[in-house]
C-alpha cells in the first residue's frame, strides 16, 4: 500500500469552498491564528492569550465553521497548521484527537522574502503560513514542506538517549575541568575519572607543594558531580537494556537487536539509529541521506560550478553518530564492499582525501543499515555476530 502522506505535498483532493484552512503563529505569551473561511471576504485573525488557549482555539475553528454553513457553504474539512518549534507535537496530535486535520510545517522550509531589513511581524508570518499551506493542499511541490507528527509514545522513546547524551558531555565537561586545574598547578600524572581518586586526591603533590584548599574543594565537589552522574548513565542504560529484553518482539526493538548483531555496531548506536531515524517512514534512500544531513549542497548558476559542502539539513546527532560509525567500520568490517570502496578511492593516503570520502561512506553507510532493518538485505560483505537464543 503506497504512503498517502508526503512531506512535500498533500495527497488528499483539496476543494477550497468546502475547506476551512487556518494557520497558528505560536509564541510564549500568546498564539495568533489566521483562517481562510469559505464565503467570508475577509480573512480573519484573532489573537489568543488565554489560560486555556487550546480550548479557545478549538472554539474559534468552530465559530469560523458556523459563519461558513451561516453563508451557505457546506464544511466537509478543516485543516490547521503551524511552525515547528518549542512548542513541540502536542498540539497537533491535541487537535487531532478532536476530529480537526493538524500538521506540522517544517520552519526552514518557508520561503521569505531576501531583503536586507525585511518586516517581520506576527501577522506577516501569518500571510507567509497560509500561502505556503495552501500551496501544499493544492499538491505543489516547493510552497512548504511538512514535519511527520510523532506519537508520544515515539517521542518519550527517545528521551532516554538523549538524556545519556546530555549526561556524558557533562562528564566530559567535568573532567577536562579538573584536568585543566591540575595542570595549571603542574600536576600531570593523576587521572581524576578513576573511582578512588577521591582518596588519593589528599596525597597529590605539586612541583610547589600540597594543592591549595580552595582547589582541593572544588575537585571534591567535581568528583561527586561526576559520579552522580555515572550513576545515572547506568540507570538510563539499564533500563533500556531492561525494556528491550521484557518485549524483544517490539518493532523498534527488534530493529536494536538486529543493528547489534553488526560487528562494530554497539546498542548505543543501534537504540540511536532506530529511535532517531530508521523507524521512519522513509521515501527512498535519497530521503535517509537527506535527513542526515549527508547530501551535497551545489552551488550552480551559468557557468558556475561549485559545492559548498554538506547541506546539513538534516539531524545534527545522526549526522555525528554516523560520521564516527562510519571511521569505526573501516576496523570491524575490513573486507566488506563499502570499505572496500573507501579505501580504492582513498589509495594516496591524503588526509583530505580520507576526510572528504568518509563522509560518502557515511551517507552508503546509513542507506545500508536502512535497507537492513526495512528489508532484511545484509550489506555486502558485513560480517554480522549469531543472533541471541532467547
Amino acid at each position: 500500500m503506497a504512503n498517502t502522506f508526503d512531506t512535500r505535498k498533500s495527497c488528499v483532493p483539496f476543494n477550497q469552498s468546502s475547506t476551512l484552512v487556518a494557520v497558528i503563529e505560536l509564541s510564549k505569551d500568546n498564539w495568533l491564528a489566521g483562517g481562510i473561511v469559505p464565503g467570508l471576504e475577509r480573512n480573519p485573525v484573532k489573537k489568543l492569550n488565554a489560560k486555556e488557549r487550546k480550548e479557545e482555539l478549538l472554539g474559534l475553528l468552530l465559530r469560523w465553521r458556523d459563519q461558513a454553513i451561516k453563508l451557505g457553504r457546506e464544511i466537509q474539512r478543516i485543516a490547521v497548521a503551524f511552525e515547528s518549534g518549542r512548542d513541540g507535537f502536542w498540539l497537533a496530535r491535541w487537535l487531532r484527537a478532536q476530529g480537526i486535520e493538524a500538521y506540522v510545517i517544517h520552519a526552514a522550509s518557508t520561503a521569505v522574502s531576501r531583503e536586507h531589513r525585511r518586516a517581520k511581524t506576527d501577522r506577516l508570518d501569518i500571510e507567509l503560513l497560509k500561502r505556503g499551506f495552501l500551496g501544499w493542499l493544492r499538491g505543489e511541490v516547493g510552497h512548504c514542506k511538512m514535519v511527520a507528527i510523532p506519537t508520544s509514545e515515539e517521542e518519550d522513546a527517545k528521551r532516554p538517549g538523549r538524556e545519556r547524551e546530555v549526561l556524558m558531555s557533562e562528564c566530559t565537561r567535568i573532567v577536562n575541568g579538573m584536568k585543566a586545574d591540575l595542570a595549571r598547578l603542574g600536576v600531570h600524572n593523576f587521572n581524576p575519572k578513576l573511582r578512588k581518586a577521591p582518596e588519593k586526591l589528599d596525597a597529590v603533590r605539586a612541583p610547589e607543594g600540597p594543592i591549595p584548599p580552595n582547589t582541593i574543594a572544588k575537585l571534591q565537589r567535581d568528583m561527586e558531580r561526576l559520579r552522580l552522574l555515572k550513576e545515572q548513565v547506568k540507570q538510563i542504560e539499564a533500563g533500556r537494556l531492561a525494556q528491550i529484553q521484557k518485549a524483544p518482539e517490539e518493532r523498534m526493538h527488534a530493529m536494536i537487536l538486529l543493528l547489534t548483531r553488526v560487528m562494530g555496531v554497539g546498542i548505543e548506536t543501534a537504540d540511536m539509529l532506530v529511535r532517531e531515524a530508521l523507524s521512519r517512514t522513509l521515501r527512498d534512500r535519497r530521503a535517509v541521506a537527506r535527513l542526515g544531513g549527508l547530501t551535497g549542497s551545489p552551488d550552480e548558476s551559468g557557468s558556475k560550478r561549485r559545492e559548498k559542502g554538506l547541506a546539513r539539513a538534516g539531524l545534527a546527532r545522526l549526522r555525528t553518530g554516523m560520521i564516527q560509525l562510519a571511521w569505526r567500520i573501516l576496523r570491524f568490517q575490513k573486507d566488506s564492499a563499502l570499505v572496500q570502496w573507501f579505501q580504492a578511492r582513498t589509495a594516496d593516503g591524503r588526509p583530505k582525501t580520507r576526510k572528504t570520502m568518509i563522509v560518502a561512506l557515511a551517507r552508503k553507510l546509513l542507506i545500508a543499515l536502512w535497507r537492513l532493518v526495512t528489508t532484511g538485505e545484509i550489506p555486502e560483505g558485513f560480517v554480522l555476530r549469531p543472533a541471541a537464543v532467547a
